[in-house]
């Protein structure tokens, strides 16, 4: 006879790929080993059973693939213990860390053995890393490749940080040229360095002129060239955090003829305005900018009509000083958002408020970043996959209280929101590690995943 399985989830509704069911999902030895009708599984025995409460739906855990832990060598910004626990709070059981902002940034295979090192035994969350694509790196990208990067990261303006330096357009081709060799993914941070330059610049707590700083333009020059170089190299184009709804015409062309593009966005471009910015708030800056309240309800309609594949956080905090709280300037502030526990219910809250189905979620935040990322045994429920699940009560409210958030600094846009969509608990392969407001077990779970050997492979 088989083996009682470890764990029995039962629940009303169980987001799988046909949509919401009431089921009963076994769990043994950390997978999915069957999905039964709640009648069906009466007389299953198992050693663990949960049954979720009427106004909970279980749903995969999200996977998140643009993440700024920053450790090593930032950690005091963030790190892999903070940054992880505020992903299982808020439903999140893989994320994939941005190879910048760290010291070294992982743009060679030793610096990725550092990467690793500093993680091991750190992650409440399952964890892989992206690679990145700097001028001088040629030479070490097939051996990030291999040493098991999941694609590669460039900027093509300023990133922030020095030692992260930006390509030129010859650059992004020859890059992607490369990659397409090694059959790579190439994620490009898409803003034109000389559309910002030629820009109104200057220092001011006007949230409009920092606005005018950042324009539209840049975004759809930098995308443009990008579509090109997948044109004209057959790489794998992923565009970053979309900000800017004039993209979207320029992602669905490549789309229709065919080329291999695909694009994210991130909940503060879908939940935030412009027009709501108040003077001086740096917490709300990020590059590219929250845009226009018209521009955000197109993004909604991009991401409805399937331009954009992804919602993902772009989690980048720092420590509260660098965001110049003291004089409100956005030329100056660190640009990045700290949201990583709050990409849910934030997603959740706009989505619903626009007729979006928690199935709609779920796929632009667990089933598309996982296919992305090429992690077939992430981001669905489903038999053989990792028991990464989330019982998420959609219709709870809450207050967003700095207090609760447990990334390592607590600045966020969202202080003081009231959001819809509560995380009650939250498994890895089958382990509860987070319940009751807080994270469980004494060691930290989660595994350091390698890019599969093909994209249909499972994790490492």
């Amino acid at each position: 006879m088989a083996a009682a399985p470890d764990l029995l989830v039962r629940a009303g509704r169980v987001v799988t790929a046909d949509g919401p069911v009431p089921a009963t999902v076994e769990i043994t030895n950390g997978k999915i080993s069957a999905i039964r009708s709640l009648a069906a599984a009466e007389d299953v025995q198992a050693t663990k059973v949960v049954q979720l409460a009427e106004d909970e739906v279980l749903i995969p855990g999200l996977v998140d693939t643009h993440v700024h832990v920053n450790e090593p060598g930032r950690t005091q910004w963030e790190g892999f213990d903070t940054a992880s626990r505020a992903a299982a709070a808020g439903g999140v059981t893989t994320l994939i860390d941005m190879p910048l902002n760290c010291l070294p940034p992982v743009t060679d295979a030793a610096a990725l053995a550092m990467k690793r090192a500093a993680a091991q035994g750190k992650t409440w969350v399952d964890v892989g890393f992206w690679g990145g694509a700097v001028p001088g790196n040629e030479r070490a990208r097939a051996a990030l490749h291999e040493a098991g990067v999941f694609g590669f990261k460039c900027f093509l303006a300023d990133s922030g940080v020095p030692e992260f330096p930006p390509l030129s357009f010859a650059g992004l081709e020859r890059a992607a040229a490369t990659l397409a060799d090694l059959d790579s993914l190439l994620l490009v941070h898409a803003e034109d360095a000389d559309y910002i330059a030629a820009a109104v610049q200057g220092g001011s707590q006007d949230y409009a002129t920092f606005l005018r700083s950042r324009p539209d333009e840049a975004e759809t020059s930098a995308v443009r060239h990008a579509i090109e170089v997948a044109r004209r190299t057959g790489v794998r184009v992923h565009i970053l955090h979309v900000s800017s709804a004039e993209v979207l015409p320029l992602i669905a062309a490549a789309r229709a003829a065919g080329l291999p593009v695909s694009a994210e966005t991130c909940p503060h471009y879908l939940a935030l305005a412009a027009e709501d910015v108040p003077a001086g708030a740096t917490q709300f800056k990020c590059c590219p900018p929250i845009r226009h309240r018209a521009n955000r309800e197109q993004l909604w309609e991009g991401l409805r009509a399937g331009m954009l594949d992804c919602v993902v956080s772009d989690h980048s905090p720092c420590p509260p000083e660098l965001k110049r709280l003291s004089d409100g300037d956005f030329a100056t502030a660190w640009g990045g958002i700290a949201s990583l526990q709050l990409a849910l219910p934030v997603a959740w809250t706009s989505g619903r408020e626009r007729g979006c189905s928690m199935a709609d979620v779920v796929r632009w935040m667990s089933a598309a970043p996982a296919k992305l990322a090429g992690l077939s045994a992430k981001g669905a429920i489903a038999v053989g996959n990792d028991a990464d699940m989330v019982a998420f009560a959609p219709d709870a409210e809450f207050i967003v209280e700095t207090s609760s958030l447990l990334h390592r600094h607590k600045l966020t846009p969202y202080n003081g929101q009231q959001l819809a969509g509560v995380v009650r608990r939250t498994w890895l392969r089958g382990q509860e590690i987070f319940g009751d407001g807080q994270v469980i077990g004494g060691r930290p779970p989660g595994q350091l995943l390698a890019r599969p050997a093909s994209r249909e492979g499972n994790h490492q």
